[in-house]
């Protein structure tokens, strides 16, 4: 690699590095007792609730929609329903425990407060489009989806309906946005200056809240009775992962961009909602918060690594 090459990857890990103190001061404010071990949640519902929004509607502003774009709804959808499909499949012999964990940890995508901050730092408003749309589709099993067709299956936990699926999807204030805004753009129905004003300074901080909301709940208590499942688990969750990231890089026909940001947004982390459905399921929690947490870490590292690589495409 020459001189320039390495130059050019300064910039990915100094913004990298970023990312990786402030979820590290998250984890040392929770640890020295300055912040309580659930004051994440508050954290979570500002980024949730405003910051996320704020910065999906910038982007989409400076974005202009293409009808083609839509297909990539339909990828994130897919992706979680393949991944549900071979959990059920591969275990098919275990327990109702085992079950509900790999049916709700394989599927599931840790879109908005882990991935969208990193495409918005390094891709800009068309990656954010792209990772929106991506996690509407991603939205539908994760936030309920999966939940729905695991309790079905297992005769666990509360007997959910349709309706109360799509009710719960249309109470995510993330997802109304991303539906909102994509009408929005495909009407090409514009949003006044100072909506845009408002929307890109409260969206700056959605990549700090967020990193710091990770650092907070980040927790590893690690038994070695979980060892065989967590391997498990990550291995298929990336190896997965590797798979769409090629069939969206090489067979796709979007532009270098778009494909950049299904790449990175395919080695997204667990869904921070699954220790909770896992739970109602009678699934391990703790079993899947450790996995969470370990998918987080891995998440950084392969991320990273593609974004320098991808610099130098």
């Amino acid at each position: 690699m020459d001189t320039k090459a390495v130059i050019g990857l300064i910039p990915v890990l100094i913004k990298a590095s970023a990312y990786i103190f402030i979820i590290l001061l998250g984890y040392m404010l929770k640890r020295k007792g300055f912040v309580a071990p659930y004051d994440y949640k508050l954290i979570s519902k500002i980024v949730l609730n405003v910051t996320l929004p704020a910065a999906v509607v910038t982007s989409f502003a400076a974005h202009e929609m293409q009808a083609s774009l839509l297909f990539i709804v339909l990828l994130g959808f897919g992706c979680n329903v393949l991944l549900l499909l071979l959990g059920y499949w591969a275990s098919r012999k275990e327990d109702n425990g085992t079950r509900a964990f790999y049916m709700l940890n394989w599927p599931g995508y840790s879109i908005g407060s882990f991935t969208m901050p990193y495409v918005q730092s390094f891709l800009g408003p068309s990656g954010i489009v792209v990772t929106s749309l991506f996690d509407a589709g991603n939205a539908v099993m994760c936030t309920s989806g999966s939940y729905v067709v695991t309790s079905n299956v297992l005769n666990a936990g509360e007997r959910s309906r349709v309706w109360g699926m799509i009710r719960k999807l249309f109470s995510s204030v993330p997802f109304v946005t991303y539906m909102l805004m994509l009408v929005f753009a495909m009407l090409h129905v514009g949003m006044p200056t100072g909506v845009i004003a408002v929307s890109s300074t409260i969206g700056a901080a959605n990549g700090f809240l967020s990193m710091l909301m990770i650092g907070m709940m980040f927790d590893i208590k690690f038994e070695r009775k979980y060892v065989k499942q967590v391997v498990t688990t990550l291995s298929v969750r990336f190896l997965g992962a590797s798979v769409f990231a090629a069939v969206f890089y090489f067979l796709t026909p979007f532009s270098e961009e778009i494909r950049q940001a299904l790449v990175l947004v395919s080695f997204s982390p667990i869904s921070n909602l699954s220790p909770v459905f896992t739970e109602k399921c009678k699934g391990d929690p703790a079993l899947s918060s450790l996995t969470g947490s370990l998918s987080i870490l891995v998440s950084i590292v392969v991320m990273t690594f593609l974004l320098m690589l991808m610099q130098q495409v």
